[in-house]
């Protein structure tokens, strides 16, 4: 295992050799954001537009907006249900590449079928949001949990961050394309902007799909827990769970580090999911948020880049740290925002912390677990990813009830980034990465 001062000096080389992935299965590891990105970039932020505008167009705006959150609410609790039981499923018997593409292809057919929503069709749309959501965020466990098997330790910070930055870069030319037909469907052939709306979920589909094919044919299964199959997997993978539960009180710092993620991150998805609808009561023009969303692509890709070379400086929770100090600041500024101009410059402040915080998080997690257990540990991982997004709109929720104004809801974000950041402060990385077993090279 290579040293802090190793780790240092490899941080001191040119900038593409910091970036680059020097091992086949590493790009194909890192292409699976760019491939899934598709539906980040495409369907999260157009399709809440489609649902309330057209597939429950019949039904009060307020009522929309309402089962749409339920929606979202549905597909981020059962994933985070599932997820640690699959996870020790596939640590037992050495499936986590059949999951990851099980789970992909739920997502793809799912993002697919939106095609076929059309005006009052809000209950098949809330369906397929839903295992749509499933797909994309239960294929990210397993996908995650490959990770200790295809980098080193030294490597995890840089293969992250450059599988962010892929991310952005796919999911922002895919939304851009997507943007121009919408904005612009007579000079694309097609017949009118709620067409183009269709056809943007269904190219996210086949993207999504297209690009998925390197990770599931070019990075190795790992080995398995030696399980049997079968139903005695099932009962030895619930086995596994609880001995998991137990073997966290040996990862403090991990366990400490997610229960960190799991409060600083419900911040960030808070406002992920309620710009949009915080610019919408502001009046903001729908076309300049969606620019804005667009250049948060654009912007996340050299940032994204940028996190990895610092983590090999100052190390990935001090990295981790900056961000938030930055999220904290996008608070200030979107409690004070009144303008589409406010709006960008939020925009672009989201964009330089956004790829490299969540990046982070997810290596810096992965140097502090035994690979034997990777997916059920980042099944954990997800667990807690997904219910840091429940409480923050709660939050959000009651703060607007309570004041009747959205600004003092998004400045009472400020206090997850605070919590979140002093957690993070108390994790002893080194002595995280001691606690589990080393990775072996090239597994």
């Amino acid at each position: 295992m290579p040293t802090d001062s190793a780790t240092r000096a490899a941080a001191g080389s040119s900038l593409l050799e910091r970036v680059a992935l020097h091992t086949p299965q590493l790009r194909a590891w890192a292409l699976y954001d760019w491939a899934n990105s598709a539906f980040m970039a495409t369907v999260l932020p157009i399709f809440p537009i489609y649902f309330v505008s057209v597939a429950a167009a019949e039904l009060p705006k307020a009522k929309a907006t309402e089962l749409f959150a339920f929606a979202t609410s549905a597909a981020v609790t059962l994933v985070a249900l599932i997820a640690p039981v699959l996870g020790a499923l596939a640590d037992h018997t050495g499936i986590k590449k059949k999951l990851l593409g099980g789970f992909m292809l739920i997502g793809c057919v799912s993002t697919g079928a939106l095609y076929f929503v059309e005006r009052g069709d809000w209950r098949l749309g809330a369906a397929l949001f839903i295992l749509g959501n499933v797909g994309a965020t239960g294929s990210l466990v397993f996908y995650e949990s490959l990770l200790p098997h295809v980098a080193r330790r030294h490597e995890m910070d840089r293969a992250c961050t450059t599988g962010f930055a892929l991310g952005y870069l796919g999911g922002g030319l895919l939304l851009a394309a997507n943007l121009l037909w919408i904005q612009h469907p007579a000079a694309f052939g097609i017949p009118d902007d709620v067409t183009a709306i269709r056809l943007s979920f269904l190219s996210a589909a086949l993207w999504w799909l297209v690009f998925s094919i390197p990770v599931l044919t070019r990075v190795p299964e790992p080995p398995s827990g030696g399980g049997a199959p079968g139903l005695l997997a099932i009962g030895a993978a619930f086995g596994r769970l609880r001995s998991t539960f137990r073997e966290l009180r040996s990862h403090r710092d991990a366990l400490l580090m997610l229960c960190a993620f799991l409060v600083y991150n419900d911040g960030i998805n808070t406002i992920i999911r309620m710009a949009t609808t915080y610019g919408t009561e502001l009046r903001i023009p729908r076309g300049d948020m969606l620019l804005a969303i667009l250049m948060v692509q654009l912007v996340g890709i050299p940032f994204s880049l940028l996190f990895g070379v610092l983590a090999g400086r100052i190390g990935a929770r001090n990295a981790i740290h900056l961000s938030l100090g930055v999220y904290a600041a996008i608070t200030v500024v979107g409690y004070f925002m009144t303008t589409a101009a406010h709006f960008y410059l939020l925009a672009f402040l989201v964009g330089t912390v956004q790829g490299g915080s969540q990046a982070l998080s997810r290596s810096l997690f992965a140097s502090m677990i035994p690979p034997g257990k990777s997916a059920e540990l980042f099944g954990f991982f997800g667990v807690f990813e997904k219910f840091g997004g429940v409480v923050g709109p709660a939050v959000f929720a009651t703060a607007v009830s309570v004041t009747g104004s959205s600004r003092p809801a998004i400045l009472s974000l400020v206090a997850f980034f605070v919590l979140g950041g002093l957690l993070l402060s108390r994790v002893d990385v080194a002595r995280g990465q001691a606690a589990a077993r080393p990775p072996a090279a090239g597994c």
